[in-house]
């Protein structure tokens, strides 16, 4: 008796999660857990067809919801998708707990062109950053399963929204502090917590005014801070 058509796809997704264990994949590895079909790419195509699998830009994957084991992560994905890059921005400082409002962007520096990906799984976007700061200040973030992804430490994101901030004045420490509490709503307490040594290495990398502008009002804040 054949079984039903429902049951040998339920059967097919079951036996591709067990050869492939992350949420994101890429071609390579979906080629190699089909190994076993003669014609793995039309495979790919029917998984596709069956919202087993979702294509999030050519070579790379996440599974579909209803197979799917666990949350995929964006900022593994947000890596892979263009680079080299590191998340970083308002998505970083939500991350952290900087900023309370919920980012549905996922923000990310990057040493190529400024991007921007809308996908099936969410809207990821790339802006350029000088080369000689790229790498300072960046974190290797452990995720769940053994995976991995690059973003930008507190003092990083921050130096980076304050670089890429070009239409806003903030040319003076008053109008600098004004923007870090008033606009991006930064309570004081964590400014005056961020790292001084980190924060003068990323200003110092970078060579900016501006930057070394908000280490200078980080400096006031802890002082302020250690004066109450």
């Amino acid at each position: 008796m054949a079984r039903p058509k429902g049951m040998e796809r339920s059967l097919s997704a079951d036996a591709l999660r067990r050869a492939i264990g992350r949420e994101e994949f890429d071609y390579v590895t979906l080629v190699d857990a089909l190994k076993g079909y003669a014609r793995p790419r039309a495979k790919v195509t029917a998984l596709l067809r069956q919202n087993a699998i979702i294509r999030v830009k050519k070579g790379l994957y996440v599974f579909g919801p209803e197979i799917r084991r666990r949350p995929f992560s964006p900022e593994l994905l947000a890596n892979t998708i263009y680079g080299p890059s590191y998340v970083s921005m308002e998505y970083a400082l939500a991350h952290y707990g900087l900023i309370p409002e919920q980012v549905n962007e996922v923000t990310c520096a990057s040493l190529g062109r400024n991007k921007r990906f809308n996908t099936p799984v969410g809207r990821f976007s790339y802006q350029a950053i000088p080369e000689r700061a790229f790498w300072i200040g960046v974190d290797r973030l452990e995720l769940e399963h053994g995976a991995a992804c690059l973003m930008a430490t507190r003092e990083k994101a921050l130096a980076d929204v304050i670089h890429l901030a070009r239409r806003t004045n903030l040319n003076s420490l008053r109008e600098m502090k004004t923007y870090l509490v008033s606009s991006l709503r930064i309570e004081e307490e964590p400014l005056s917590e961020l790292d001084k040594g980190r924060m003068n290495a990323i200003a110092k990398s970078y060579g900016s005014r501006r930057v070394s502008r908000l280490a200078k009002v980080l400096s006031m804040i802890r002082q302020e801070a250690a004066h109450e």
